[in-house]
């Protein structure tokens, strides 16, 4: 894969790939730090510590192929979802 606006591999970062047993052939860095991470239901497979934070370690949907895809469409969804409640309000 080449660098694109759905696909960025920096080997050149210290900790290339962050994730532990990640292809490093088809890891994606462009969402390095994951835009579904406040979502309660990001898709991934996040654990929760014991004090509840979420914990992503484990989780290499974002930087898997589809993994694009896969946040670009839940974004949507999220968007869609709050102008959908939001519709009709007065601000």
């Amino acid at each position: 894969m080449s660098n694109s606006y759905r696909f960025f591999s920096n080997r050149e970062c210290k900790y290339f790939p962050c994730h532990e047993g990640a292809d490093p052939e088809t890891f994606n860095c462009l969402f390095c730090f994951c835009p579904l991470y406040f979502l309660d239901h990001c898709g991934g497979q996040p654990r929760r510590t014991k004090d509840g934070v979420k914990d992503c370690t484990y989780c290499t949907v974002p930087h898997s192929p589809g993994g694009y895809e896969h946040v670009m469409d839940r974004l949507r969804r999220e968007f869609s979802d709050i102008r959908s409640r939001n519709k009709g309000r007065k601000e």
